[in-house]
């Protein structure tokens, strides 16, 4: 995992693990099995000086528009079921966009090897009109963190960006 990645990801776990445990359901047969909740986040940022990092003079997005797609197979004995989820989302003032997911029987975190699950991240648009033009415009990485006692599933997505139309030589030089 990279520096910036644990960066961002730190002052959201103490905040998203305080949801409620999801309620445990007994399947028939089967010994009981959590139901995780789901959350799908990333985040939007300014690349200001256009160098394909966060760096001093980049700066969160509040605003950016984001299209989330995810795919999460379900364990189920008898059928093969496949739940897909296309949502646009709106970075908040730290420049996250979120997805919550409630509990659903039979998905579990992306951590168990039989299952197989995916979410996609694309940019519609920025709110600013100085950082409007897109960089890293889409994102399939993911890192699945699973917090065992909340059941919950985070997919953290690789962060986003948008750049200036024009690069100031003066504030990141040539």
């Amino acid at each position: 995992m990279n520096s910036i990645t644990l960066l961002l990801l730190l002052p959201l776990l103490a905040q998203v693990l305080e949801v409620e445990p999801a309620r445990t359901k007994l399947l028939p047969g089967k010994p009981r099995l959590p139901i995780s909740q789901i959350s799908v986040m990333g985040f939007v940022y300014c690349d200001f000086c256009s160098n394909n990092s966060f760096s001093r003079h980049s700066y969160f997005l509040p605003g950016a528009e984001v299209r989330v797609d995810c795919m999460f197979k379900a364990l189920s004995e008898k059928t093969t079921e496949q739940i897909s989820l296309s949502v646009n989302r709106t970075t908040d003032k730290f420049g996250l966009y979120r997805l919550e997911i409630p509990s659903v029987d039979g998905v579990r975190c992306a951590e168990d090897s039989e299952v197989v699950s995916s979410c996609k991240a694309s940019l519609i648009g920025s709110s600013s009109s100085s950082c409007n033009v897109p960089g890293y415009k889409s994102t399939s990485n993911v890192m699945a963190v699973k917090a065992r006692k909340a059941n919950l599933c985070i997919y953290s997505i690789n962060a986003l960006t948008f750049r200036p139309s024009k690069r100031d030589i003066t504030v990141c030089g040539n």
